[in-house]
């Protein structure tokens, strides 16, 4: 698998490491059994650059937490894009708010790096396919991301 887990210059704070938040993505990746070709990107990023991507890309003009751009359509392909020829399934891209999973967290009353986890599995969830646009897809997500959170913290 190809994880690439970037933090934006100029987000301050108890950041957990690239290393980790790679770790991460594989683990949800490998728990929902993705290709091992697959690809993700991953950002850590400040209120400003995600606030402007949400407003930018998806018409909302507000802060939100986490932010994915799939590369895949719902039949699996690159949805329109041209295949590069590293063989490589390119999911997309996740990109997290810091200050808001530091928020998130306070209110959560848990660890900045729960929230952080929590928001990384959310994202990845969505390049495979999953949402939350009505209430059973919602609940088969939101389950979901509690069973590989609970994997992740038991490894």
């Amino acid at each position: 698998m190809e994880i690439t887990s970037l933090i934006e210059e100029g987000v301050e704070g108890d950041v957990p490491s690239p290393e980790w938040l790679r770790k991460v993505v594989e683990q949800t990746l490998v728990l929902e059994g993705a290709s091992p070709s697959a690809e993700v990107s991953l950002l850590i990023a400040g209120q400003d650059r995600v606030h402007g991507l949400n407003r930018t890309f998806l018409g909302e003009d507000r802060p939100t937490d986490v932010l994915s751009f799939p590369m895949l359509s719902a039949a699996g392909d690159q949805a329109g894009f041209v295949s590069p020829p590293d063989g490589l399934v390119h999911l997309g891209e996740v990109i997290i708010s810091f200050p808001q999973a530091v928020i998130q967290a306070a209110e959560h009353r848990h660890s900045a790096r729960r929230e952080i986890a929590v928001l990384t599995i959310h994202g990845v969830l969505h390049l495979l396919g999953y949402d939350h646009d009505v209430p059973e897809a919602e609940r088969v997500m939101k389950v979901r991301e509690r069973q590989i959170l609970e994997k992740i913290q038991d490894s």
